[in-house]
């Protein structure tokens, strides 16, 4: 069963107002352009305060590091919608469980959080701006221990590889079989530990939705420099044993919104979208749903034929692929946003997007330029390697 979420409960002290808000926000911005410094300054703090924080981590800390910045950029980006950010904070709580943090290790990162924000903006560095991170900090800290604490559920699942298949050079299909089911929404990402890279936890959604039989389908492209995606890709063997964390991310549609649903793809950002509409092709009836899938070329689409058997099932389902160079049968050529407004507009509908950073912001720009409001574009801003 999937966890119930917590009550989102804002603190009094929150935003003392949009004052504590531009603070965080504005002394962020000044110490962002040094944020690799600053990252290997606050993990350098974190080890001296509480050494015991060391084993936590891989022996290689650079992704750690890049993703120690993402996580600030999604939460100074919240700061003023503490609607949103403390549900995040909630999934961010249960999934840290899987590192064995606990509940002095929280003080110990607000000590290093804000050392380093202190080294870093030196004389800007004022009472005030002290108040309100320490503030912030209350209340992330406070939130993720309360998630924490009141999941009852394990901290990470063990599955074993049943099937490791290549859908091309550098992207392969994975399917595993956790001991006992994960409980997630069609749509969401978990984290995964592979045993060739101990200790590097990375982010994938699974491409199919819930199953009986439990069975996992994770779908894994080889990044440049992707120590964890390239050993996934290359060196995965049937047999071998993964931990899988719990569900986290934001994309999911429910049968009672029946609204008409577009879904943007790039690469293997297809995987939760596929998932969704696989979820969908459970129920009887509904509403319209546009599926764009794109990639360079047309052996980037590897999971096309699957899409279309999808839809030649499904009448509500439409597929159109996309590709940048060459043709594709049926399909688009060229950018994925400009495919996805040529066959637009998209009145009155729900759109979810999934893909590199890059392509997300090139469609949601190009949507909201056409006319979508941005309260119907939904996407995970904080994921994966």
């Amino acid at each position: 069963m999937f966890p119930d979420a917590l009550p989102v409960t804002i603190p009094a002290n929150w935003a003392k107002t949009s004052r504590t808000t531009k603070l965080i926000n504005e002394s962020f911005a000044k110490v962002e352009p040094k944020s690799v410094e600053l990252a290997q300054f606050f993990y350098g703090v974190l080890f001296t305060v509480s050494p015991e924080t060391r084993a936590l981590f891989p022996v290689n800390m650079n992704t750690q590091r890049d993703r120690l910045l993402r996580a600030l950029v999604h939460v100074v980006g919240l700061v003023d919608r503490p609607a949103e950010l403390v549900p995040f904070l909630h999934q961010l709580g249960r999934d840290h469980r899987k590192f064995d943090v606990i509940a002095r290790h929280y003080d110990a990162v607000g000590i290093a959080l804000l050392t380093a924000l202190k080294r870093f903006l030196k004389d800007d560095w004022t009472s005030e701006v002290e108040r309100a991170w320490t503030d912030a900090y209350g209340v992330i800290a406070k939130s993720m221990r309360e998630a924490a604490e009141a999941e009852k559920g394990p901290a990470w699942w063990p599955a074993r590889v049943l099937e490791h298949r290549k859908a091309g050079p550098n992207v392969a299909i994975i399917r595993v079989l956790p001991k006992h089911p994960v409980p997630f929404r069609a749509g969401n990402y978990l984290s995964v530990q592979v045993p060739q890279r101990p200790r590097m936890w990375r982010y994938f959604s699974p491409a199919t939705a819930p199953r009986t039989d439990g069975v996992l389908e994770f779908h894994v492209r080889a990044v440049d420099g992707g120590w964890v995606s390239r050993s996934i890709v290359h060196h995965t063997r049937v047999g071998d044993e993964w931990r899988i964390g719990p569900a986290l991310g934001t994309l999911a549609v429910r049968q009672a919104e029946n609204r008409k649903l577009l879904l943007v793809a790039g690469g293997t950002g297809l995987a939760p979208l596929r998932a969704i509409a696989d979820d969908l092709a459970r129920w009887k009836r509904n509403p319209p749903v546009h599926l764009f899938f794109g990639g360079r070329t047309a052996e980037d689409l590897y999971d096309l034929p699957t899409l279309k058997m999808l839809a030649a099932t499904n009448p509500w389902l439409t597929v159109v692929p996309v590709v940048e160079e060459g043709e594709v049968p049926d399909g688009e050529q060229g950018v994925l946003a400009d495919a996805v407004i040529r066959r637009g507009p998209w009145p009155n509908t729900d759109v979810l997007i999934s893909g590199s950073p890059s392509m997300i912001r090139a469609t949601v720009v190009r949507l909201m330029e056409e006319g979508t409001p941005a309260a119907q574009i939904r996407y995970d801003q904080f994921t994966v390697d």
